[in-house]
C-alpha cells in the first residue's frame, strides 16, 4: 500500500468498529522526561487535550477505542482512564500484533474491522493487518509507506484529532457529534 493523503473512502470509514493508538509518536510526540522522585523512577509525558476530545467523539459515534503501546508507563494509564478508553494495553515486548489479536477475539471483530494509528517501525506488524492502516505526519518512511491514510498533523501535535474528523466526516457523523457535543455543554442551569 502506498500512503493516500487525507482523504477517506466513506465504505472503508463505515466499517471500522475499534480503532487503535499507539502512545509514543501518535498520542504524544514521542518525548520521554525520566526522572527520579524519593526513590522511584517517575515518567512524563505529554498529551494534546484537542486529541483527547477527538478520541471522545468517536466513543461518542460508538466506536470502541484502544491504546496499544509498547511501553509500561503509569502516564498512559492515567490517560487512558481519564479518556475513558475501552482498551489499554501495555507490553513492554512490544507484540502489538499479539495484542491486538486478543482484543479482536474479545470482541468478536475481524481484523478489516480495525483502525490503527501508528509511526513508526513496532506498528508495521499491526499496520499491515488492519483494515485501516493511518500514519501521522512524522512519521517513519516504513510507516508512510504501509499507511492507507497519511496525516499532516504530527504525534502530540493533533494528528490523532485530525484523523478522528477525518473518520468520523467520511462515516458522515462529524456534524451531528460536533452538535451533541457542544448542545450538553451549553444547558444552562
Amino acid at each position: 500500500m502506498s500512503a493516500a493523503g487525507t482523504a477517506l473512502d466513506p465504505a472503508l470509514a463505515r466499517r471500522v468498529k475499534l480503532v487503535c493508538f499507539d502512545v509514543d509518536g501518535v498520542l504524544t510526540d514521542g518525548g520521554i522526561i525520566l526522572g527520579d522522585a524519593a526513590g522511584q523512577r517517575v515518567e512524563l509525558k505529554q498529551y494534546d487535550i484537542q486529541d483527547g476530545l477527538g478520541i471522545k467523539m468517536l466513543q461518542s459515534a460508538g466506536l470502541l477505542t484502544a491504546i496499544v503501546t509498547g511501553r509500561v508507563s503509569v502516564s498512559v494509564a492515567l490517560r487512558a482512564e481519564e479518556l475513558g478508553v475501552d482498551e489499554c494495553v501495555q507490553d513492554d515486548q512490544a507484540r502489538k500484533v499479539r495484542a491486538v489479536s486478543a482484543l479482536l477475539a474479545k470482541h468478536g471483530l475481524g481484523w478489516e474491522e480495525v483502525a490503527f494509528v501508528g509511526d513508526d517501525l513496532p506498528d508495521l506488524g499491526v499496520m499491515r493487518r488492519v483494515g485501516l492502516p493511518v500514519c501521522v505526519g512524522n512519521a517513519s518512511a516504513e510507516a508512510r509507506r504501509d499507511a492507507t491514510l497519511a496525516l499532516t498533523r504530527h504525534g502530540g501535535r493533533g494528528a490523532v484529532r485530525e484523523f478522528c474528523e477525518v473518520l468520523l466526516r467520511a462515516r458522515g457523523e462529524w456534524d451531528a457529534q460536533v452538535e451533541r457535543y457542544v448542545a450538553a455543554r451549553s444547558e444552562v442551569a
